[in-house]
């Protein structure tokens, strides 16, 4: 009875963190978009840099825990997904 009650949490818990994860890898790039974005700010130079810094940070510890939340194999899916070499394959798989 008590294994089935830790079974039971655990599956509860598992959902929320994967969402979690996939929410921290969805936030990641909007992250480097928006380093992108700020040189061109009118802030001065000083607050830019650390803007930037900052944002570079947080991403890749985002990334991180991200992946650690989703697991390896979701985010080497994504990513194949997501490379340029591969949407030409797709297309002539198709075809």
């Amino acid at each position: 009875m008590e294994k089935e009650l830790l079974i039971n949490e655990n599956k509860q818990k598992k959902p929320f963190l994967f969402k979690l994860g996939i929410g921290l890898l969805i936030f990641y790039p909007i992250l480097w978009g928006f380093a992108a974005i700020v040189p061109f700010i009118p802030f001065p130079t000083s607050i830019k840099a650390t803007i930037i810094t900052a944002c570079i940070i947080v991403g890749e510890i985002f990334f991180l825990i991200g992946v650690a939340f989703v697991g390896k194999e979701v985010v080497t899916k994504y990513k194949s997904k997501l490379n340029p070499k591969n949407w030409r394959k797709k297309n002539d798989r198709q075809q």
